[in-house]
This record gives C-alpha cells, sequence and structure tokens, in this order.
C-alpha cells in the first residue's frame, strides 16, 4: 500500500521536533479554545437563546468533550502530528484519511482568516478596518480595503512566527495563554461585582425561543466555535515529550477548565445587563448595543468600567490573534500529515531544518487570503468553520470503536470507558451539531466537501500523490452514505431546511441514521493485517522522531 506512511522519511525531510511539554500542550488547546469565541459568543448566544444560553454553553461543552474523550484514546495510542487526519488512514485506510483530511484542512484553514477578522471587528473603534451591513436581516461587519490589507499584515505574521519553530511559539503562547485565562477571568468578576440584575433571566423569559433556540446557539452562535480548540492536544501529540500523560490531561482538561470560564462569563454579562436595554430592544433576539462591534466592551462602558473596555480592546488583538497563530500552525502539520499518508502531493511534508513545514505554512496564507473574499465578516463564517470542524471531528468514534475491534489488545495508556457508549454519543453528538448549523451553512460545506473529492481525482490523474490504492471499499462504504444523508436530513430539516423533518422528529431521526453509520464503519475497517502494517509504519516514524529528540 502506497499509502503508508514511510518508515523513513525522504532526504529533504527533516521530522517535526518534540518540545512541547505538558503545559505546553494544556496551554496550546486552552489558548485554542479561549480565541474570538468568548469575544461574541455571550451576546449571539443571548439573542438566540436568551438566558437558557447558560444551557447551550453547558451542553455545547458536554458534547465536545465526549468527542474529545475518543481523541484522548487514540492519542495516547498513536501521538503523530496530524493525528485527527491521520488516525482514519490506520483503519480504514486511504480514501477515509482523504476525506477526513479535506474536511479537517478547510476547517483549521479558515479559522485563522476568522480570528483575524475578530480582532479587526474590535479594532473598528480606533480605525475603519470593517463596515456595518445587514445581510439575511442580520448585522454584520465586513472588511474594508483598509481591512483586507491589515488582515494580509496578521496572516504573514502568523506564518513568521511559526517559521522559527514550535519551541519558540510554544514559550510565546504560554505567556499569552496567561494573559487570556486573566482577562476573561477579570471580566467575569467586574461584571458580576459592578451590576447584577437577577431579573434578567426572566423577566423576557428564560428560554424565549425555547429548546430550538438552545441548540441553534451550540452551533452556530460561536457556542461550540469556542471549544473546538482542544483539538491542538491531538494535532501536537507527535510534538511533545510526554503523550502518555500530556495528551488527556490537554484535552479533557482544556474543555473542563474552559466550559466552567464560558458558563461563568455568560452568566456574568446576563447579570450584568441594564434592564432598560433588554426593555428597549423589546426581546433578546433583538439585543444590540450602539457600536457593538465589540459588545464585551461596549457593555463595560456602559457600566463605567472604561478601563477594562481599554483591557477588552487591548486583549481583542491578543486572543484572536494567538488562536490565529495556533491555527496556522494545525493548518501546515494537517496538509503535513496528508502528504505523509500519501494522498495530498509530496511537497506539503517537506520540512525545514527547524522541523516547520515551510511549504504547508505558505498554502495555508494563500488560503487564508482567499477565504477572507466569500467570508468578509466574523459572523458570516463561524457556522461555517463550527459545522467543518465537527465534520471533520466524527470520524474520531469511528475510528477509535474499528480499532478497538481490530486490534483489542492494543495498549491503551488512556482507554475510554463504557464500550461503545461514549464513542456513539460522540457520534450521535457531532452529527446533531452539524444539523443545528443550518441548511443555508451546511450546503456550502457539503459543496466544499465534492471540490475535494474533485481534487483527489486530479492528483491522481497527475501523479501528485503516492497513493496506488486508497481502500476504497472499506473507506467509502460509510464515508458517502454519512455525507449524503447528513446533507439529506439537514435539507429536509427545520433548521434552515424545507421543515419536512420537525424539530421533535430530528433527534430520533438522527439517532437511528447515526446508529446505522456507526453500524456500517464497524463492520468495515481494513482487515487486521493492512491496520497493522499501518500502525508499523506510524511507529517507525515515532521511533525516528525519539531519536531526533534524544539527541536534540
Amino acid at each position: 500500500m502506497a499509502t503508508d506512511a514511510p518508515a523513513r522519511p525522504p532526504e529533504e525531510h527533516v521530522e517535526l521536533k518534540r518540545h512541547v511539554g505538558v503545559i505546553g500542550l494544556l496551554f496550546a488547546s486552552v489558548g485554542s479554545i479561549i480565541g474570538s469565541g468568548w469575544l461574541f459568543g455571550a451576546l449571539d448566544a443571548s439573542a438566540a437563546a436568551g438566558p437558557a444560553a447558560l444551557l447551550s454553553w453547558a451542553l455545547g461543552g458536554l458534547m465536545i468533550l465526549l468527542i474529545a474523550l475518543t481523541y484522548a484514546e487514540l492519542g495516547t495510542m498513536f501521538p503523530l502530528s496530524g493525528g485527527v487526519v491521520r488516525y482514519p488512514h490506520l483503519a480504514f485506510g486511504g480514501f477515509a484519511s482523504y476525506t477526513a483530511g479535506w474536511i479537517t484542512w478547510i476547517a483549521v484553514a479558515t479559522t485563522a482568516p476568522i480570528e483575524v477578522e475578530a480582532t479587526l471587528q474590535y479594532g473598528t473603534k480606533y480605525l475603519p478596518f470593517t463596515e456595518s451591513h445587514i445581510v439575511a436581516g442580520e448585522e454584520v461587519h465586513t472588511l474594508t480595503a483598509l481591512g483586507y490589507a491589515s488582515a494580509v499584515v496578521l496572516m504573514a505574521l502568523f506564518v513568521v512566527v511559526n517559521y522559527f519553530g514550535v519551541r519558540w511559539f510554544a514559550r510565546l503562547n504560554n505567556a499569552l495563554v496567561w494573559w487570556k485565562l486573566a482577562i476573561i477571568l477579570v471580566v467575569i468578576g467586574a461584571f458580576l461585582l459592578t451590576s447584577f440584575h437577577g431579573e434578567n433571566f426572566t423577566s423576557h423569559g428564560f428560554k424565549p425561543a425555547g429548546m430550538h433556540g438552545v441548540f441553534t446557539a451550540i452551533a452556530t452562535s460561536g457556542v461550540v466555535f469556542s471549544y473546538l480548540g482542544f483539538r491542538q492536544g491531538i494535532e501536537l501529540a507527535g510534538e511533545t515529550d510526554n503523550p502518555r500523560r500530556n495528551v488527556p490531561l490537554a484535552v479533557v482538561g482544556s474543555v473542563l477548565i474552559c466550559g466552567v470560564i464560558y458558563v461563568a462569563l455568560q452568566f456574568a454579562f446576563i447579570g450584568a445587563l441594564d434592564p432598560a436595554i433588554l426593555d428597549k430592544s423589546g426581546s433578546w433576539a433583538k439585543l444590540s448595543f450602539e457600536n457593538d462591534f465589540g459588545p464585551l466592551a461596549a457593555l463595560a462602558s456602559l457600566l463605567g468600567l472604561a478601563w477594562l473596555s481599554v483591557l477588552l480592546y487591548a486583549d481583542a488583538i491578543v486572543s484572536p490573534g494567538d488562536t490565529g497563530l495556533i491555527y496556522t500552525t494545525t493548518t501546515s502539520r494537517i496538509s503535513y500529515a496528508m502528504a505523509r499518508n500519501g494522498n495530498a502531493p509530496r511537497a506539503l511534508a517537506r520540512t525545514t531544518e527547524r522541523g516547520v513545514p515551510l511549504v504547508s505554512l505558505l498554502v495555508a496564507f494563500v488560503v487564508g487570503l482567499i477565504v477572507f473574499l466569500p467570508f468578509p465578516s466574523w459572523q458570516q463564517l463561524v457556522g461555517f468553520i463550527t459545522s467543518a470542524t465537527v465534520l471533520s471531528f466524527a470520524s474520531g468514534p469511528l475510528v477509535m470503536a474499528a480499532l478497538r475491534k481490530r486490534i483489542p489488545d492494543h495498549e491503551r495508556p488512556f482507554k475510554v470507558p463504557g464500550g461503545h457508549v461514549i464513542p456513539f454519543l460522540a457520534f450521535w453528538a457531532a452529527n446533531l451539531i452539524i444539523y443545528w448549523s443550518t441548511w443555508p451553512v451546511n450546503w456550502k460545506l457539503f459543496v466544499a466537501v465534492l471540490i475535494g473529492f474533485v481534487l483527489l481525482g486530479v492528483f491522481h490523474l497527475t501523479g501528485a500523490v503516492s497513493a496506488d490504492s486508497y481502500d476504497f471499499k472499506h473507506g467509502a462504504s460509510w464515508t458517502l452514505p454519512w455525507l449524503g444523508g447528513l446533507a439529506l436530513i439537514s435539507y429536509l430539516g427545520d433548521y434552515g431546511g424545507t421543515g419536512l423533518i420537525g424539530f421533535g422528529w430530528a433527534f430520533p431521526v438522527m439517532f437511528v441514521f447515526s446508529a446505522v453509520i456507526y453500524a456500517i464503519a464497524y463492520a468495515t475497517p481494513l482487515p487486521v493485517e493492512e491496520v497493522e502494517k499501518h500502525i508499523e509504519a506510524s511507529r517507525a516514524e515515532a521511533a525516528v522522531e525519539e531519536e531526533q529528540l534524544e539527541s536534540a
């Protein structure tokens, strides 16, 4: 199988270096989670769900935690950089890994741009980086000419920092995460101590849009988007010095820490609102502030906390900037991993003497700039990224179940308890989040997936990839009906679709659909000998990386 990762790197290849410790890995996840989402999520979730946004943050965190647990098991078994892409390769072969890799790459390649947009939207207080428009009845802030030029500079800065390697990045990120944690905790404390109106939780209804609004907020208001950074503990698993200990701590710990923080922030935000603002708006759905390109900063100003407003505008550079930096790293590692799997051009796997995949970095930079054109605002891009990222994560539970079937005796330094319960619930949760992301968002995502399949054909015909076989039988058996079924259910649903599948029916329909796809995937992994062949190749690669670490 030419899809196996080579046991010995090619001449021009230098392995990624293991310079990230437990704190660095945990902070990479926490730092990635605390990006632009918290700067906008409290307002957007309140508008979608009212005070029940508290439930949205708690349920969203629980659903992401289920998914994260499956990756914690996989990440300790196979600590490989770009693991989200490479794990499907072990269990299902080249076609599954290409599909997961392409979807993942779409998700991460669009995340650095959204963080840049968040910074520039807050920065509009000082310079005209964005301008307000009404799109589909919703106010959005799109980039101006100055905004586009500034976005190019910021994206280039991410590439320059990454060029100096993961060790320098980890040191910088640790400092930035301490700042981000401090700011968000100061905001929570200042809001609670300065102004708290308990009546806000009931005066205009606790769940004004019912559970429909709660679930909408999870997918489209930045809730799940704000948790997705847990993936860094997986993507950088091949660059940490003790993956057995560090990966579970980083993946699970980051979700739990940030979940508590986000619920507390939402609680403080709702309580701090002047009831007169709610009365003037008339409903939670119409909640807004004047000049609300920075909603938390706007609220701080209304509370007379000018010093906090200044800190928030400063943090609007630090928090999204740090997350954009992290995701630039991740984007390059994903294309690196796809090239190592043999289903992307081999040039993407080339690294510098510093162990940096420079070609992949440059591709991430160019694509990031292109993303600004169809999605020139934070609000327009957040739902797309949420749906794409969760779609990329959804294969993890299936891979975990398949590997338990094929290699039950393989060492599992961290094992998720409960047999099939957690991986199935994680897969169901992922499918629900995608459904809640709405059809107007999802159709764009599924078109992007189709483009990926076209590119795969082009790569194969031109010889740009090294795969002789994509294990189509094992990979397509579940990926194609899964993607096609998700698209159909989203189209027929009541989240922007035709409404044929009503709100109450979506849960059982998605449950049955998820069970069918889970069963197909569980029944069709690669034969044991092929799985072991892929694993042996990954072990050889890990051994080379270990030698590099010892000699560094």
